[in-house]
């Protein structure tokens, strides 16, 4: 009787553990941040999850999954034609509302110390990467594989309420 008791309240406390927190810290959507008014100064970009977050005031406010990176998806982008996504933390700086893609936010890559380790190599370090949502024809398809030269690549409406929630200054830290 006793292992019952202590079978039924570990499955109790664990049931809430994994509860969300339904106050005012619990996440949202893009689109009910965009209805509460909310915009992000902080996005993080985890590789290995395929998640994109965005932070108000250190509270997550929205969050995407399924994002798309560049062809070689691992690893540090650090040299031009790599196609591989930086690493480290950068800043929107710039906004393009008449991309090739659909929607692009500017991401601040490279930095110094980009700059540096490439040309100490001989090498360019790239640019123009950018957080954007899908090639403009291709519709609001999200392809099933990595096909970016080093971008951050979401669906279309994703993009639409990025555009909305991430002004130019917002810091975006992307993590392997």
């Amino acid at each position: 009787m006793r292992a019952m008791r202590i079978a039924a309240l570990s499955s109790l406390l664990l049931l809430a553990a994994c509860q969300t927190n339904s106050g005012s810290d619990a996440p949202v959507s893009g689109a009910a941040a965009i209805a509460k008014g909310l915009i992000a100064d902080k996005i993080l970009v985890d590789k290995s999850d395929r998640s994109l977050v965005l932070y108000k005031e250190g509270k997550v406010i929205a969050r995407y999954t399924n994002i798309r990176f560049g062809d070689r998806p691992i690893g540090h982008k650090r040299f031009e034609g790599d196609e591989r996504t930086p690493e480290g933390t950068y800043t929107i700086d710039r906004r393009n509302p008449n991309s090739i893609a659909h929607l692009s936010l500017g991401i601040s890559y490279p930095n110094e110390a980009d700059r540096d380790y490439a040309e100490a190599r001989g090498q360019s370090p790239g640019g123009d990467i950018f957080i954007h949502g899908q090639m403009n024809g291709w519709g609001d398809v999200t392809l099933p594989y990595d096909w970016t030269d080093g971008c951050i690549a979401l669906s279309d409406a994703e993009m639409d309420e990025l555009w909305q929630l991430v002004p130019i200054g917002a810091t975006i830290t992307i993590q392997p």
